[in-house]
């Protein structure tokens, strides 16, 4: 089965461009979701997180969000030891998933596909990309964040420009009343890149 990858920035709009594709009846996997669920749920990871940040890790054997997410914030070393700790989980949890679908293609949505070298696990890959302005404002207003820590985020994240290089489509989503036509487009290509590749 054909892999997707859906990827881009903080506040890009990656998540409104799956629900479109979902719309045409294409299965989503959303990486971030699982791995929040996988965190609170999985014994393994729940123990490898408490033995890297500590017991606060958890609170009422919930993950403790805000915890996490201050000792994450501007420490790259953390960051990368956490998801070396997730990511593989993720990894076997979508290829469950994967087994049981039943679709020409199917799209994993991943934040940081190009900042973590994944490229080889995808056939194709999407990037979601928009002003930064935009992004700006979608974050500060979704998650009622400050704009330094958006833009902290914002910069370890690769440029947009970069990531549209790499890609092998590109959604721009600056104005929402594109975007279906973007993805219909989008959708269409993909079935004939598989139908070619089959023949």
């Amino acid at each position: 089965m054909t892999i997707v990858g859906l990827t881009g920035g903080i506040g890009s709009g990656k998540t409104t461009v799956a629900k479109l594709f979902e719309s045409l009846g294409i299965p989503i996997y959303i990486a971030d979701i699982e791995a929040k669920l996988l965190m609170n749920s999985s014994s393994e990871i729940k123990r490898d997180l408490i033995e890297l940040f500590g017991e606060e890790a958890y609170l009422n054997n919930e993950l403790n969000k805000p915890f996490i997410a201050d000792k994450i914030f501007n420490n790259k070393t953390y960051l990368n030891k956490m998801n070396a700790i997730v990511h593989p989980k993720v990894g076997d949890h979508f290829s469950s998933w994967l087994k049981v679908q039943r679709s020409p293609y199917v799209i994993k949505e991943v934040a940081i596909i190009f900042e973590q070298q994944l490229q080889s696990q995808y056939d194709l890959i999407i990037s979601v990309i928009a002003n930064k302005d935009k992004r700006l404002q979608r974050v500060i207003s979704r998650d009622q964040s400050t704009p330094d820590k958006v833009l902290a985020i914002m910069k370890n994240q690769m440029s947009d420009i970069d990531k549209a290089k790499l890609s092998d489509f590109v959604i721009v989503n600056n104005d929402k009343s594109t975007l279906i036509n973007q993805v219909q487009k989008i959708h269409q290509s993909i079935l004939k890149h598989i139908d070619n590749s089959t023949i």
